[in-house]
């Protein structure tokens, strides 16, 4: 299907790896798009590894299955790179995406020969730095959003505020922090 891209997010439980992928695909529906938005379990308990997905496309999609060969990979949890094939199927040009304080060539080793661009971003940094706490999901979706083109930059912060807004109205600080740490990802966001 053209105009069709699949993004896989691997990460632990709590880490919100699901809440960033429905995030991007309501950010996506509400520019005119067709999605899905999904998770997949294993041990469902906090910090067992968890995959979601997303398709998003300018055509109605009929595949309802896991995503295997992914154009975009998000990795919310560096540890995974151990223990999880996290460029299984990856596009060569697609992109991964890997919370890490270390830069992408420092990492290409650890990828298994995936030869296309990889990119970091230090989400645990950001998080702390505006929200007060280590919310890796938010950066990640920033990030995405900045390697992916899938959602218009400006789009999808204006969508994300509103959502923010409906979930934190009582709490503005909170919906502040997120757009801060979402703004920031996508300028901080390393390319390799």
């Amino acid at each position: 299907m053209k105009d069709m891209v699949e993004i896989r997010w691997h990460g632990r439980g709590g880490q919100g790896a699901k809440t960033a992928s429905l995030l991007l695909a309501d950010a996506a529906f509400n520019t005119g798009k067709y999605v899905q938005g999904f998770p997949e379990y294993g041990p469902e308990r906090m910090g067992a590894p968890i995959t979601a997905y997303d398709r998003i496309s300018t055509e109605r999609c009929t595949v309802h299955s896991n995503i295997y060969e992914p154009d975009y990979v998000v990795v919310v949890d560096e540890t995974l790179l151990s223990s999880v094939d996290v460029t299984a199927g990856l596009k060569a040009d697609g992109a991964i995406v890997i919370n890490s304080t270390k830069k992408p060539e420092e990492l290409r080793s650890r990828l298994k020969g995936y030869q296309g661009k990889v990119c970091t971003i230090d989400a645990g940094k950001i998080s702390v730095e505006t929200l007060g706490k280590n919310f890796p999901n938010t950066p990640m979706l920033g990030a995405i959003v900045k390697i992916s083109g899938v959602v218009p930059e400006k789009e999808f912060i204006q969508d994300m505020e509103g959502s923010f807004w409906h979930k934190f109205a009582s709490r503005p600080q909170v919906i502040e922090g997120n757009i801060k740490a979402l703004i920031r990802s996508m300028e901080e966001v390393q390319v390799g």
